[in-house]
């Protein structure tokens, strides 16, 4: 057994640190989505909302992003159309929390993991904005492929993005970079 541990150590590592991160994370992210009740939006999702109207406004693109009290989802217009409804999982903070976990877990300097963590995270969460707004646009245009855009094509370009920023991670900052 003992052979095994030292021979594996290096993926128990990351698997110990990985969950680890993970945990403490969607803890924190589960305490603070308790502080709302069921019938409201959280402030993060509210602020992802505002943040994509701001954003296709800024390019004279008529979006709205629309906040009803009492019910636990922003309504997002395009056109003036209802086009989708923005809830809590749309915020990518999971996704961030995923991403995070996995750079902590192939960790380098203190440094530059902290810098990594902070502008992927960045980048991650404004491309997030992009790909609600294009996805309310996608809809418009093509609301037959609800299912493709939605559980297809913009799944794959958020999580193929951290994918690339993973690769980026290991091998050109982690400690295990050539």
């Amino acid at each position: 057994m003992k052979k095994y541990l030292i021979l594996y150590r290096p993926f128990l590592v990351f698997l110990t640190k990985f969950f680890l991160t993970y945990l403490v994370l969607s803890l924190m992210y589960q305490g603070y989505l308790s502080l709302f009740d069921e019938n409201s939006v959280d402030v993060l999702t509210q602020l992802v909302a505002k943040n994509t109207e701001q954003l296709f406004t800024f390019f004279n693109i008529d979006f709205l992003a629309k906040e009803i009290t009492g019910i636990p989802y922003v309504m997002l217009l395009y056109k003036g159309q209802y086009m989708a409804r923005m809830i809590e999982g749309c915020n990518a903070v999971s996704v961030i929390v995923l991403f995070v976990s996995f750079v902590v877990s192939f960790s380098g300097k203190l440094k530059a993991t902290l810098f990594f963590i902070i502008g992927g995270s960045v980048f991650i969460y404004v491309l997030n904005i992009i790909r609600i707004g294009l996805l309310c646009m996608g809809l418009y245009w093509f609301p037959e492929q609800e299912s493709l855009l939605h559980d297809v094509v913009f799944p794959l370009f958020i999580y193929g993005v951290v994918f690339v920023l993973w690769i980026v991670w290991v091998n050109k900052f982690s400690l295990y970079a050539k």
